[in-house]
């Protein structure tokens, strides 16, 4: 098991820096922050995108993978993404971790654009995906798409150590992420209780994993991410991965039992969303994830 922490744009650099400092000298093995316009969990907090703030990262540590959770095409055309990208990775000496999503409504909501049902949505995210693929495969590339296009784009030079890791929950995209993603994230279903989020994700795995098969991929060889804050809030209480020692380990094992590679908490905050204690965090870094790891 391999463990992340995701960090958010909330707080200005001078905050923020001794975070992703400190993510990597916990042992975290991966730190991400979300990409937005602006984010609905915090519609009125000053706000950031996230390759910059990465860029950032990756000058203050050394070892720790860097990632989008998740970049999508609301305000992002594959080919600046792509370009985001390539100088990410050279920043970073390829710790970067492309996060890809369909991205929320607020995004799209704020730049007036058209608004698409679930089905369009997902049918722009996987035109976005595809494209950035033949980005990374090709060189001079000319698209002709309904979302987006490019005229003999440039590709130099060439991405060679950065992952693609596919965001998908329902059955579609399940089989999309698991037929060109080189690593898969979900959030999970939306369901009332733990026991029934774990079972969501149960058959999401099934769905991922019978696709990998048909397509001649090995199950074990692709990278899952889970986003354990996303289980059910427990009695209306809000409680996230980091309410306890005991909670967050207990969600790791059973994310293991699925066959999850990878489990992403968020840093504490003082306030909803994410609001959890510091000290929480800092045993399961030093006790826990250890254990966790040798287990």
């Amino acid at each position: 098991m391999r463990f992340g922490i995701t960090i958010l744009t909330d707080q200005p650099w001078t905050e923020a820096r001794p975070r992703w400092e400190s993510a990597e000298e916990m042992g975290f093995d991966h730190a991400w922050t979300y990409d937005h316009l602006v984010w609905g969990g915090l519609p009125e907090a000053p706000w950031t995108t996230a390759t910059p703030v990465l860029g950032a990262a990756a000058a203050v540590t050394s070892r720790i993978g860097l990632g989008t959770f998740v970049a999508s095409p609301n305000f992002r055309h594959p080919y600046l993404l792509f370009r985001d990208a390539q100088a990410l990775e050279s920043i970073s000496d390829g710790r970067l971790l492309l996060g890809l999503g369909t991205g929320g409504n607020l995004d799209a909501d704020v730049l007036a654009t058209e608004s698409l049902s679930l089905r369009e949505r997902v049918d722009r995210f996987q035109e976005f995906v595809d494209l950035l693929t033949r980005l990374r495969e090709e060189d001079h590339v000319t698209a002709e798409g309904r979302w987006f296009s490019t005229a003999g784009a440039r590709t130099l030079p060439p991405l060679r150590r950065t992952p693609y890791l596919v965001a998908a929950n329902g059955p579609r995209s399940l089989r999309y992420a698991a037929r060109v993603g080189d690593g898969w994230v979900t959030t999970g279903p939306t369901t009332d209780s733990v026991d029934a989020w774990f079972d969501g994700l149960a058959e999401a795995r099934t769905t991922f994993e019978t696709e990998l098969v048909a397509q001649g991929r090995q199950p074990g060889a692709v990278p899952r991410y889970l986003n354990l804050d996303s289980a059910p809030h427990l009695s209306g209480a809000g409680r996230v991965s980091l309410a306890s020692v005991d909670f967050f380990t207990d969600l790791v094992g059973r994310a293991a039992e699925l066959g999850f590679t990878d489990v992403v908490t968020h840093w504490p905050r003082e306030e909803s969303p994410y609001s959890a204690s510091t000290a929480v965090l800092e045993t399961v870094a030093r006790d826990v994830m250890p254990a966790l790891r040798s287990g």
